[in-house]
């Protein structure tokens, strides 16, 4: 048995109502975890494309991909390899903030590159777009502070470089 990894698969499917809650299902009812879910419309209008983050062994993964291509409505799935793709996830989180540390908040805000995208009298949001380590790392330090709200979109990803599907549209 390998060990567990994380791997991120990219689905096209058709865009169509129903077709998330389908592979989902699939890979609930198989017992899969999905540590990020997103999905979004391409380029390709009648196409909509899933990113998953799972972890797990390289045979779970493998059947995973077996099983989820199966469905009608898959028109291709593939792994991204880390070396060779973008990632980036989106972070919004709100802070408790007032004169005594808002100015802090915001210096850390600064060396992490992050926005304040809205500022009240009793808290501040900031926005964060970058890898899930860089993510992390800046919810780490804000947890110094008191974090009112956290969401974050999951990660979303592309290869670098042409064109890595295999769709003859």
């Amino acid at each position: 048995m390998s060990t567990p990894r994380k791997t991120i698969i990219s689905i096209l499917v058709d865009n169509h109502p129903g077709v998330l809650t389908r592979v989902t299902s699939l890979l609930g009812r198989r017992g899969y975890n999905i540590d990020s879910l997103t999905v979004s419309i391409t380029n390709i209008p009648d196409l909509s494309r899933i990113t998953v983050v799972m972890t797990g062994d390289e045979y779970m993964l493998d059947q995973m991909i077996a099983q989820t291509s199966k469905l009608i409505e898959v028109k291709d799935i593939f792994t991204l390899d880390a070396d060779k793709s973008l990632m980036r996830e989106l972070l919004l989180v709100k802070v408790a903030a007032d004169d005594s540390n808002r100015g802090v908040i915001t210096e850390i805000a600064n060396v992490y590159k992050a926005k304040v995208i809205d500022l009240s009298v009793g808290s501040m949001v900031l926005e964060l777009t970058g890898e899930q380590n860089k993510i992390d790392g800046f919810l780490t330090i804000l947890g110094e502070y008191e974090i009112l709200e956290v969401c974050r979109t999951g990660v979303t990803a592309l290869s670098r470089g042409a064109v890595d599907y295999h769709l003859n549209l």
